[in-house]
């Protein structure tokens, strides 16, 4: 048995050591907010914290993540009440919604590392983060947006 704590509360499975973490949380652990994308770490989609930091979790094995604390979009808030998911609601960020919620996990890592990040911090922080529909402008105006309401400027 392997012991996992996701989303604050320590979780036991039964599986091989090596089973990417993303499977984990998809079909044994039925968070299905964390999406498949490329299964080569590569797009983004898959974005969890491991311990406050973006990881891609369909390159990390959950023999890598047993110590850890993981969250995923499901664990970030409850309610949607995180300033960076009031940001994406209030600016209507979304619009296929497939990459968004490893878009919102990078985006809340950075805001907790860098409280009023500079474009270049926005550019590298999501660098790897892939939108299809091409939602660049208002992620960005997205992550801004949340730093403001972060620091209490006002929210939805």
């Amino acid at each position: 048995m392997i012991t996992l704590n996701v989303n604050g509360v320590s979780r036991e499975i039964d599986a091989d050591p090596d089973m990417p973490l993303l499977w984990a949380l998809r079909d044994l652990f039925k968070l299905t907010g964390t999406k498949y994308g490329c299964g080569m770490a590569l797009c983004g989609a898959c974005t969890v914290h491991l311990d406050g930091q973006p990881v891609r979790s369909c390159s990390v094995p959950i023999s890598a993540a047993t110590t850890g604390r993981i969250t995923t979009i499901e664990g970030l808030s409850s309610g949607a009440d995180h300033p960076v998911q009031k940001a994406w609601i209030e600016l209507d960020v979304v619009q296929c919604g497939y990459c968004q919620s490893g878009q919102i996990m990078s985006a809340a890592a950075l805001l907790e590392a860098k409280p009023d990040p500079s474009d270049a911090d926005i550019d590298d922080a999501m660098n790897g983060n892939i939108c299809r529909c091409g939602t660049y402008p208002r992620i960005r105006a997205a992550i801004k947006r949340a730093a403001q309401i972060k620091r209490g400027g006002g929210s939805t």
